[in-house]
């Protein structure tokens, strides 16, 4: 009977961690992520992203405000998809002065719809000039 009770208590917690494993996993399709906070890089530039109402988009892009070029939000710049969260922050790499880093800016989805998100990495009191670089998404929020 003690042999039965440990086979069967073994497939109990084999069957707990299958499903454990099931539901931690989130499938990612295309940048998308079904809960949570979402995070894009350079890489994400181009890209249809889907996500749904309470998201939070993390754009994290690598930056030297100390040349004055900075990224800044084109579109939205309020809009009824999605919010900015706070400032674009910047992380230097290094104490270095003059050093570069990432600037980093947040997003939160708060209706359904879509909406494109644009931002350009420019020098602000250059009127006349192409931004230096763009990145621009499109994103599809339910």
């Amino acid at each position: 009977m003690e042999k039965r009770t440990y086979i069967v208590g073994g497939a109990l917690i084999a069957i707990l961690i299958i499903v454990v494993l099931l539901l931690a996993y989130v499938p990612r399709e295309g940048g998308n992520q079904a809960s949570g906070a979402v995070q894009l890089a350079a890489t994400d530039n181009g890209r249809t992203i889907k996500l749904t109402i309470g998201q939070v988009v993390t754009i994290t892009l690598e930056a030297n405000p100390t040349t004055g070029y900075t990224w800044d939000v084109v579109e939205p710049l309020s809009g009824p998809v999605m919010r900015q969260v706070g400032e674009i922050e910047f992380e230097s790499e290094s104490d270095a002065i003059g050093a570069g880093g990432v600037q980093t800016v947040r997003f939160e989805v708060v209706n359904a719809g879509q909406t494109a998100l644009t931002l350009v990495y420019h020098r602000p009191w250059e009127t006349d000039v192409e931004p230096l670089k763009t990145f621009a998404i499109h994103v599809v929020a339910r």
